[in-house]
């Protein structure tokens, strides 16, 4: 069980780090093209806060999925059994929703700050 849990471990770690360095990449060379200063202090702080940005959108969404997926699930439960429970079942969905929503915005926060 526990090699399992490893093997699904690593290409998923494999295709986040790919996709965290092909997002800093692409936008270093974006501030590169954009007119910014070409020294090698603002490449590395633009670099940076790429991965940021990309690091803190992975982490908020799949955050907000593991938390839908349990709270849903628990939800859809408590609903069977008394369907007057079903309305602040959705809330709580709605609220663990949001986690992905503000993890959005603190992203686009540290891409304007490129």
């Amino acid at each position: 069980m526990m090699k399992l849990s490893y093997w699904r471990i690593g290409p998923i770690g494999a295709v986040f780090i790919g996709i965290t360095l092909t997002a800093a990449i692409v936008i270093a060379e974006e501030t590169t093209r954009a007119g910014a200063p070409t020294d090698l202090v603002s490449a590395y702080r633009a670099i940076g806060l790429g991965v940021a940005a990309a690091f803190a959108i992975a982490v908020s969404v799949l955050g907000a999925g593991l938390a839908v997926g349990r709270i849903g699930s628990a939800a859809l439960g408590a609903a069977a059994e008394k369907p007057e429970l079903l309305t602040r079942s959705i809330l709580f969905v709605a609220l663990a929703e949001g986690l992905a929503v503000l993890g959005f915005a603190i992203a686009m926060m540290l891409i304007q700050k490129i």
